[in-house]
């Protein structure tokens, strides 16, 4: 038989309020909730342990009030009423330090969580939730700490707004104007700062610029404070894409194919070097030992020709290396299943580009592993050569 639920009391309903981890210190708000749920059980408990001891009083006041009831009778009702009446006010002390500590601990999770408008009521609530959006747009959720503490203290918008461009984090969101002011220039306005940087980007995004070339505002900062115009970066664009309109088609081609570098990733690399050609020049080298490789009909592998790449091979070095490989990779895949192992275009390339490297952990060399192959096999056929002499010596001598 399950036991019945005890009925809570309205004026003592409390319910647990916390929020989901994010991206947190997620053992410090573990912690927190569980405080919290252990002030709620505790809190609970004493809520219980009152209604019934008020329960009590009420019984005892009824003996007490029953007709024809004795003096001792009220003398001991009333004695049990008065234990009844000490039981709840020790159960609501209980209570309501539970629940103080509860409140503790769930906006110990709220500051952990960064839920801080959670924290605040009325017109700092308010002025905290317009400055934590606007802020969040300009790249600044960071300062949600910051605008908190300002908007508990009492502060407006505007009042918070010019406190926090004292702060690490705003200014080095808009660095370009500290340079802009050593330089003379107008500083802008974050509205004219945002402004700007989003007219760059669709600039930028309009040419079809590759991903992970300026789209970030810190890739922004030399242009805003050089007072680049983005009328002027519009022209920088379109000369940049003539100029790939103008390369070897075969050219582009060979990118596409071997590397999937496209039109955009060549303008990218005319329209600042600085940012585009240490990537593109590893593309480009990359793409031309696949083009060997596929040229003799091997499979590309992105991050083993860029390893080739960054040893320095040229194209025409690839192109040599995949002949001598092409030669010899049937008879070596024989070799090796005669010997009971195997061959790969890895190990092969890895036989020349890289002969010093050594294997995995107790492992030989690709370079190694073909040198005793080979010396297996000349063994091998150096025996066999060897028992056929004698024997054709044998017979001739027999004759």
């Amino acid at each position: 038989m399950s036991t019945p639920a005890q009925r809570i009391p309205d004026e003592f309903q409390e319910s647990l309020n916390l929020p989901a981890p994010g991206q947190v210190d997620t053992a410090a708000l573990a912690k927190a909730r569980a405080d919290a749920a252990r002030q709620q059980a505790t809190a609970r408990s004493a809520m219980v342990a009152y209604s019934k001891a008020r329960d009590e009083a009420a019984r005892q006041m009824k003996k007490y009030k029953a007709k024809g009831a004795t003096k001792a009778q009220k003398a001991a009702a009333t004695k049990a009423r008065a234990a009844a009446l000490r039981t709840m006010a020790g159960q609501t002390a209980i209570r309501n330090n539970a629940l103080k500590l509860q409140a503790q601990a769930q906006n110990s999770a709220y500051t952990i969580n960064g839920d801080f408008d959670k924290l605040l009521t009325g017109a700092n609530r308010d002025a905290y939730l317009a400055l934590q959006s606007m802020f969040k747009q300009m790249g600044l959720g960071s300062l949600a700490g910051k605008i908190f503490e300002f908007a508990k203290q009492g502060y407006g918008a505007d009042t918070i707004s010019l406190l926090l461009q004292d702060t690490k984090e705003y200014k080095e969101r808009f660095k370009a104007n500290e340079t802009r002011a050593k330089a003379g220039l107008p500083v802008l306005s974050p509205a004219e700062y945002l402004a700007t940087e989003s007219a760059y980007r669709q600039i930028l995004d309009s040419a079809g610029m590759p991903k992970g070339f300026y789209d970030n505002p810190a890739d922004f900062q030399r242009w805003i404070a050089s007072d680049v115009s983005p009328a002027e970066i519009k022209s920088r664009v379109d000369l940049a894409t003539e100029a790939v309109n103008k390369v070897d088609p075969n050219y582009r081609g060979a990118l596409y194919q071997m590397y999937g570098i496209q039109g955009q990733d060549l303008a990218a690399y005319f329209l600042d070097r600085k940012v585009a050609e240490p990537i593109l020049k590893k593309q480009a080298a990359a793409s031309a030992i696949g083009a060997a490789a596929l040229r003799r009909g091997f499979g590309l592998n992105t991050i083993d020709l860029e390893g080739y790449a960054d040893l320095g091979i040229s194209g025409e070095e690839a192109e040599a290396a995949y002949g001598q490989i092409a030669g010899s990779f049937e008879s070596m895949l024989g070799l090796a299943g005669r010997f009971g192992t195997g061959w790969s275009q890895r190990e092969a390339e890895q036989e020349i580009f890289t002969p010093g490297k050594a294997g995995s952990v107790g492992a030989e060399s690709a370079f190694e592993k073909g040198k005793r192959l080979k010396s297996q096999e000349r063994a091998m056929f150096s025996g066999a050569r060897g028992t056929s002499s004698q024997g054709l010596a044998a017979g001739f001598r027999q004759t």
